[in-house]
């Protein structure tokens, strides 16, 4: 993500200004390459702050932390965002997962031949049968059955023990809807998501 940094009567070490690139480009990940942002350090009655907006093309976030130096403060605004961003993308994901309507079909009005005047000298015609209009419902065709596609992933087991914090954000750093991963007291977990977009936690006996 393209960050602008601004310094307001503080020095920004060199490390602060790489922890607030790569923290804003772990939001990038998550709102896509058209997003932009700015990190703005100052200070105020000896209390450090961090400024951080982030421009989306749907969407602006903003997000403010405070405290003793500019590493707690960046940190916090980072998380702030961080939480921001989170849900914002997770209700764009459960606005698309909505199943879409079902289809009404209607059917067309029934055609009704016109009436004309009738003249005496004229001999009558023969009756004749009066063709109706009929509504045809079509169905749709029965499915062809198509044999599943198995593909192998070894990415979605974390390596390292981990806690369930960890293992939510990791998953949707990755984006993945599956994730495999233990405890450090050797329980195993998976994180699956269910079409609502909310992550579900199910322990393997």
């Amino acid at each position: 993500m393209e960050v602008e940094f601004t310094a307001r009567q503080v020095r920004v070490p060199k490390v602060l200004h790489e922890m607030g690139q790569k923290g804003m480009d772990r939001l990038g990940r998550l709102l896509g390459k058209s997003a932009h942002g700015n990190l703005v350090f100052s200070t105020q009655r000896r209390e450090q702050i961090v400024e951080l907006t982030i421009q989306d093309r749907l969407q602006s976030f903003a997000a403010k932390g405070k405290g003793a130096t500019l590493e707690i403060a960046l940190r916090q605004a980072l998380t702030h965002a961080e939480n921001q961003v989170q849900r914002h993308r997770d209700k764009r994901l459960a606005n698309k997962r909505l199943p879409k309507g079902e289809k009404v079909m209607t059917a067309p009005p029934v055609a009704r031949p016109k009436l004309r005047a009738v003249d005496p000298d004229e001999e009558p015609e023969k009756p004749t049968r009066k063709r109706a209009s009929i509504a045809v419902h079509s169905f749709p065709a029965k499915p062809e059955v198509v044999e599943p596609h198995v593909a192998r992933n070894s990415q979605a087991i974390a390596l390292r023990p981990m806690t369930i914090e960890e293992a939510v954000k990791d998953a949707e750093f990755q984006d993945r809807d599956l994730f495999v991963f233990r405890t450090v007291a050797g329980e195993q977990y998976v994180l699956h998501r269910r079409r609502d977009g909310k992550m579900e936690l199910v322990e393997i006996p």
